[in-house]
């Protein structure tokens, strides 16, 4: 009997080990990255490896080209111009449009503050503030895409040189990917373009960065495909 009693021990043991083991699953951790760590690398979309190079690498190439322009002037109620103060050229960032294949989720914001923030760090330009910016487009009933045609950029600017921000450019940012699938893994390549439009002259210069991004069901997925021996290539 106690023999019988003594072997009933291990299996109630191992029993209760995997109760807990099955309360624990569902557990999370976490950890604080510190400067200079390396940026998770995501296994299903971009993410930070991804993104935040993109807004480094175009901004910096961007702003690099962009002529110094004289601050925009705006018209009192009277009708006479306001000149500013000399000082760095007004940038309007209109938004990001995203037409990747995937969703960006809470990303998308981030970015624009990230962007936002550099073009602020630049000694030659500075920004217009976000809410000044939707006050406009809620007053000129304006959607982004439509300040694409002359007429409703210069009823944009108006409405935001009456706000006391005349702006001398308007900043747009496109994020477009390309798939190459290859049996079990895939190549995405991720394009960050910046336009910025001079509303002096009309003119416009673009720049883009350029990251590509596999993802594999397997680590050798990666040494098979992009290894030593190449063997992306068939």
């Amino acid at each position: 009997m106690r023999r019988r009693e003594f072997l009933r021990w291990p299996a109630a043991m191992a029993a209760t080990a995997g109760f807990a083991a099955a309360g624990c699953s569902s557990n999370r951790y976490a950890h604080i990255l510190q400067p200079g760590d390396t940026d998770l690398v995501g296994s299903h979309q971009a993410g930070a490896a991804v993104w935040n190079p993109l807004v480094d690498e175009s901004v910096a190439k961007l702003l690099s080209r962009c002529p110094t322009v004289q601050p925009a002037a705006f018209q009192a109620a009277d009708g006479q111009p306001i000149s500013p103060a000399a000082g760095p050229a007004t940038v309007c960032f209109i938004g990001i449009e995203n037409k990747s294949a995937e969703e960006m989720v809470d990303f998308k914001d981030q970015l624009y503050e990230r962007i936002d923030s550099q073009i602020n760090g630049h000694a030659n330009f500075r920004s217009v503030s976000r809410r000044m910016v939707e006050a406009a487009l809620i007053e000129t009933r304006l959607r982004p895409d439509a300040l694409f045609v002359p007429q409703n950029r210069d009823l944009f600017a108006a409405a935001l040189g009456r706000q006391g921000s005349p702006i001398d450019h308007l900043l747009y940012a496109r994020i477009t990917s390309g798939t190459t699938e290859r049996n079990k893994s895939t190549q995405r390549d991720y394009l960050l373009t910046l336009e910025m439009v001079d509303l002096h002259s009309g003119q416009y210069i673009k720049e883009s960065a350029k990251i590509s991004k596999g993802y594999h069901k397997s680590r050798v997925g990666k040494i098979w495909n992009y290894g030593p021996f190449q063997q992306a290539d068939g």
